[in-house]
């Protein structure tokens, strides 16, 4: 179980790491225009609305799925 949960984090942190230099390397080597189009207007806070959002969809899906397996479980629906 270690083994795992210990590769689950280095995959994290890669892909953390893999798109923060991908949008830096996009933020400096492309025109304002552009780079406002892909990033957005704030692009500043890229990664921690990035990380935001992950940690958004997974506690919408964590608490969908809690809901279901109750239903299924023990009979209490929410």
């Amino acid at each position: 179980m270690m083994k795992r949960t210990f590769w689950v984090a280095v995959g994290v942190v890669i892909g953390v790491v893999a798109v923060a230099k991908a949008q830096a390397y996009v933020k400096a080597n492309t025109p304002d225009n552009a780079r406002q189009f892909l990033l957005g207007p704030d692009q500043d806070n890229i990664l921690q609305r990035t990380l935001a959002g992950l940690i958004e969809d997974f506690n919408t899906t964590r608490k969908a799925r809690e809901a279901e397996l109750n239903a299924q479980y023990s009979g209490i629906s929410k």
